[in-house]
Parts: structure tokens; sequence; C-alpha cells
């Protein structure tokens, strides 16, 4: 059982991407551990497109919660649970809000307690292969625990699913290129 089972194993939407990396399992969890400091120019862009009907939403009066926080990104997530082979972080709110509608976290009993919201875990495991190479792989789950949350989220997956998919393959990357220069 991975530590993405133990954290959310009914979901309802899922994305799975992975690449093959040529560095010790030690090396590739030291970078894993140094992703939230990652910056990239082009997640960053991708998030200013997403916040930006909410941010002038705001300006023109109508209240969210974005001018009182910083861009979305992984230091929104909580860590759940990690090991040698996986690291597993979560976050919890309604996604498809313009301001995400996040409910904070304190840790993983937090996460694991709040059933009223829909809930997301996006992990990071390393798998061995046979060639010798480790396979970088990264799964995101989200679990809607109502009819309402669902419907309300099944639109918004599928708009920011494409670009949810390349901003994981750039971390991939980024975990990779880290690994090889550590």
């Amino acid at each position: 059982m991975t530590l993405l089972d133990q954290h959310l194993a009914q979901y309802q939407f899922c994305e799975r991407h992975q690449r093959p990396v040529a560095a010790s399992a030690a090396q590739v969890m030291q970078a894993v551990h140094r992703l939230p400091d990652w910056q990239d120019p082009w997640v960053q862009r991708f998030i200013r497109l997403r916040e930006l009907p909410a941010r002038l939403a705001a300006r023109l009066g109508h209240g969210n919660a974005l001018p009182q926080r910083a861009p979305f990104g992984l230091h929104d997530f909580t860590l759940l649970q990690c090991n040698a082979q996986e690291v597993v972080w979560g976050l919890a709110g309604e996604f498809w809000r313009g301001d995400y509608g996040l409910r904070p976290l304190a840790d993983a009993a937090a996460f694991a307690g709040l059933l009223s919201v829909p809930r997301l875990v996006m992990g990071i495991r390393i798998i061995p292969l046979a060639t010798g190479e480790l396979c970088l792989h990264t799964e995101t789950r989200v679990y809607c625990p109502d009819r309402r949350s669902y419907y309300r989220f099944m639109p918004y997956w599928y708009l920011i699913r494409p670009v949810s998919g390349l901003i994981r393959q750039r971390m991939l990357r980024a975990i990779a290129e880290m690994a090889l220069t550590a």
C-alpha cells in the first residue's frame, strides 16, 4: 500500500506522470524535499493566468481571499507523510472557486478529519526499474465528498487538467535535474 493509498484511497479524479531518472534514491528524495523552494517561470505564469479573473474581481469590489495571499503554490499544501521512497502532500478546499476556497490544514490528522470539502493529495514516489534507473512518479488524486462538490469540481478539473499535467511534468524534470546536480 502506498502512502497515497493511506491518505486518499477513494477518489474520483486522478492524474499520473512519470519519468526515468539516473540518480540514486537518496539524491532524488533530497531533490523532492527541495521542491517547495523550486521556482519555475512557466508555472508562475500559469498560476497568474488562473488567478487573474479573481484578482480583477477583487479590485472591482467583488470580495475573495486572493488579495490577502501570495499566488498559489506548493507552500499551500500540507506535508502529510514521507519515507525513503515517497512524499505526499494534501490540500482541501473548493478548488473551482476563484480564491480556491482553501481550508487550513495543520497536519495529516486534520486532513483525514476534514470530510466536508473536497480533498486533494499529490504524491511523488520513486520506483526502482529493472534497468537500474529509477522511475520518478507523481500522482494527484481528488475526492469530492458529495454530488454538489463533484459537479462543481468536474468542469474545473477538465479545464485545468492539461495545465496541471504540464506543471507536474515540469516538476518531475526539475526534480531529476536537481537530483543529478546534488
